[in-house]
């Protein structure tokens, strides 16, 4: 037996444990990642990397890796509502609705100006190699798959966990200051007392993850197809593209069951129903994986119990309506990671990691129900065109056909199925849901101001600069031309300050604080005649403070603070911010 004494355990190597390694190890965290599987995920599972996460991989050098594998915008952009895929029949191989989806076609001006990098699609099974790699570069050797913990205690001072190589059987015994479970649920938390709550399990649904060559048929640019069956409800299913390869290259395919009983089909009967629900009846069809899976709608009481942390699906559970679970797993990482680093680097006590729960578990509240909602009305919707699972066989025929009459009536039916449908974006182009998360309380200082007012349907974004909220982003532009993000500045330091042309004050009360403190703030001046041009004026317009106000940003790139204008005392009142937010 041996004994390994690292800062950090990390218990699970997915999406969301291998991005919590990234981060830590950016932050000067040493640490230990195991994972009981011995490679990456086999099956595609989550596919939708939305804009928040892609600036976050952007601002850890991870987003060039992941967008020269994914899908560019204009391959997926679209959401799809048709009858089959193919068939000569008057209801088959039929469009019934398409619209524009997460940041794709008319939105994609709008995404752009509110990040400085777009969404991206990359199913699990293709990220997780490239997030493995770069935390495999950034801590060598500690990143250990095929080693599982079959234990652990927490010590009160530390965290005592006994790991199984799954290859040899050797046991290690591995004693850190903080164990971070990213398991999906399938112990840490359970271990801890921590519970899931939320209704049971709301349907099975099935998935089959399989090759074929549909380009004939397939017309390319959907994040999701959803298929319409004129005549068994249980054909109506979605077909979602898995790459390796994009659009009518496209070889892997994931294809979601309409709810049903888990154990409907293996790998060798799910093939004519494949067939069946295309309309291919001699498409050559190689299946890699049928799965049963529940779809949940859970929330973890607590994401902290001691010196055990928990995230991703270890603490919040949705439908994959609207694309947020993994990505709230990530963006979870993000916010623990420089939390641990200063605590365990001696700049903050312990208390700051419980800012961990009060900021990140009320957004796994807001995005597990918005996700449910976003599932239970997609059912409105495909109600609408008359193709729901109340509808009976004959009638789902009939108003199909009513849909599709070129007569005035007609018409109607399509006007009023349209509305219908326009209800849908905020399933599929909720920016404000990617990037408008916000914190009221934690590792912050509220200035009293009231958040913007957000849109119900969550497709516009406000940006703002309150403490609390990302950081705005605008094109700046620093010496020589080099075209930047106000995300830039931030996370090389621990906190980084923003000025504008007078606040030299600030800048030279933050040097001073930050030597009390024992803590590095970059202070960064935007403006005429500053380091940093703000050439077209998109800084000002959204910047919320004067020329002599000052925004103190977290490394996670959220606002701790700011003064809308000069400052009687600025030494004092840095002072006094950074003893709030570190809790010191």
């Amino acid at each position: 037996m041996g004994a390994i004494e690292v800062p950090v355990l990390i218990v699970g190597g997915g999406g969301c444990g291998l991005s919590a390694s990234v981060f830590l190890s950016d932050q000067g965290v040493d640490h230990l990642l195991v994972e009981r599987h011995p490679d990456t995920s086999r099956v595609p599972k989550a596919h939708y990397l939305n804009q928040r996460t892609m600036e976050i991989y952007r601002q850890h050098g991870v987003a060039d890796d992941v967008l020269a594998e994914a899908a560019p915008l204009e391959k997926f952009g679209k959401v799809r509502w048709q009858t089959t895929l193919a068939g000569d029949g008057p209801l088959e191989g039929r469009l019934i609705h398409e619209m524009d989806a997460f940041g794709g076609g008319a939105l994609r001006e709008t995404y752009a100006a509110a990040g400085p990098v777009l969404p991206a699609k990359l199913p699990q099974m293709w990220l997780e190699p490239i997030l493995r790699r770069h935390a495999q570069d950034r801590n060598p050797g500690r990143i250990l798959f095929h080693h599982e913990v079959t234990s652990f205690r927490d010590e009160g001072d530390h965290v005592v966990a006994e790991v199984r190589n799954l290859d040899t059987g050797e046991i290690t015994t591995v004693t850190s200051q903080y164990l971070i479970g990213a398991d999906g649920g399938r112990m840490v938390g359970a271990e801890v007392g921590i519970r899931m709550q939320g209704p049971p399990g709301l349907v099975n649904t099935t998935t089959v993850y399989f090759s074929a060559d549909l380009s004939q048929w397939w017309e390319e640019g959907t994040l999701i197809t959803h298929f319409l069956s004129p005549e068994d409800p249980d054909l109506s299913s979605n077909l979602i593209e898995m790459g390796p390869r994009w659009g009518k290259e496209c070889k892997q395919w994931g294809l979601h069951f309409a709810p049903g009983p888990p154990g409907r089909w293996d790998t060798e009967s799910v093939v004519p129903r494949i067939r069946e629900l295309l309309r291919l009846p001699d498409l050559q069809v190689t299946v890699h994986k049928v799965t049963d899976w529940i779809v949940h709608a859970h929330l973890a009481d607590r994401y902290r119990v001691g010196r055990v942390l928990i995230a991703g699906d270890a603490a919040h559970r949705q439908p994959p309506a609207v694309g947020l679970g993994l990505n709230t797993g990530i963006q979870d990482a993000h916010n623990l990671a420089w939390k641990l680093a200063a605590v365990l680097e001696g700049r903050a006590p312990d208390s700051l990691i419980d800012t961990y729960e009060a900021e990140r578990r009320p957004v796994g509240r807001e995005n597990v129900d918005w996700a449910v909602s976003a599932a239970v009305h997609h059912q409105a919707v495909i109600d609408a065109v008359g193709a729901g699972h109340n509808i009976p066989a004959g009638r789902r025929k009939q108003r199909l056909e009513a849909y599709f009459d070129p007569s005035p009536l007609g018409d109607t039916v399509r006007a009023r199925a349209l509305e219908i449908f326009h209800t849908h974006r905020g399933g599929c182009q909720s920016l404000d849901m990617e990037v408008g998360f916000h914190y009221e309380d934690g590792a912050l200082v509220p200035d009293g101001s009231e958040p913007p007012a957000r849109v119900p349907m969550r497709n516009e974004h406000r940006p703002t600069s309150r403490p609390g909220h990302r950081l705005p982003h605008a094109w700046i532009t620093a010496a020589g031309g080099r075209r930047l993000s106000t995300l830039d500045l931030t996370g090389r330091t621990d906190f980084t300050l923003i000025t504008g042309p007078e606040g030299t004050p600030w800048c030279e009360a933050a040097a001073r604080a930050a030597q009390k403190f024992s803590v590095r703030i970059g202070t960064v001046r935007i403006g005429a005649g500053c380091e940093y041009a703000d050439a077209d004026g998109g800084w000002e317009a959204v910047r919320e403070i004067t020329d002599a106000g000052a925004l103190l940003v977290r490394p996670d790139q959220h606002v701790a603070w700011r003064s809308t204008g000069a400052g009687q005392d600025p030494e004092q009142a840095l002072a006094e911010v950074l003893a709030a937010v570190l809790d010191r």
